[in-house]
């Protein structure tokens, strides 16, 4: 049986760690165990306190000592990470733990070394509810993504990443913020490796409501795209 590590990175969560937690504990997979390690990024809102009083010998949970990015939080649970297939999964509740029978079904059935989930159907049927500059920026992204690398993806910057340990050995990530989806997602392609995609359901949240990423880390992401490109 194959084990998964889902690495949880999270910066200011507290009101929804506990819940993606019991969604994730909850996911019934017939044919990989779980492994769950959270890194913590120095929140500031309670979500360390919660984090703390967590008793349950499946979840390995890292401090950060200061903030340091998502990037950096998804490297340090790499580090820690003992499973053949890496899945990550953001700490808020726009991505649904129900998906990962899906997610995994192309790598366990040796079909795909990479699955991405793509957010894009799911965007279009809500965008009335999203922040519409996100939505065109992912599309300039993916575009840009396609361009380059020579590739056929919908979401470039989904958080639902899927990858087998195997993959990420031939990698040297470097990324410590938001940088992580077009660096990882560069050096993929430059591998040789196809992305596979899955559609997935998607719950945008707006920044009263948590979100973080802006118009700056979307110029920084295309920077990186281009950057990638020529140099490693």
């Amino acid at each position: 049986m194959e084990k998964l590590s889902i690495i949880i990175p999270v910066y200011n969560e507290a009101k929804t760690i506990r819940d993606v937690i019991e969604k994730v504990k909850n996911v019934k997979l017939k044919e990989a165990s779980k492994e769950l390690i959270i890194v913590d990024d120095f929140s500031g809102d309670g979500t360390r306190d919660i984090l703390k009083r967590i008793r349950d010998s499946r979840i390995k949970i890292l401090l950060h000592p200061r903030n340091m990015g998502k990037g950096t939080a998804i490297r340090t649970g790499l580090e820690k990470a003992t499973g053949g297939i890496i899945l990550i999964q953001d700490a808020d509740l726009e991505y649904d733990p129900s998906e990962y029978p899906r997610l995994l079904a192309p790598i366990i059935k040796g079909e795909a070394d990479v699955v991405y989930g793509s957010r894009l159907q799911a965007i279009k049927k809500n965008l009335n509810k999203m922040y519409k500059l996100h939505y065109l920026g992912n599309l300039l992204l993916t575009f840009m993504t396609n361009a380059l690398y020579g590739a056929k993806i919908t979401d470039m910057e989904t958080g639902y990443k899927v990858i087998k340990r195997e993959v990420l050995k031939k990698i040297i990530l470097k990324s410590k913020r938001f940088d992580f989806e077009p660096e990882i997602t560069a050096k993929i392609l430059k591998n040789g490796y196809k992305i596979h995609e899955v559609p997935i359901k998607f719950f945008g949240r707006k920044f009263d409501e948590g979100k973080k990423i802006t118009w700056v880390d979307g110029l920084k992401a295309a920077f990186y795209l281009v950057k990638y490109r020529f140099l490693n």
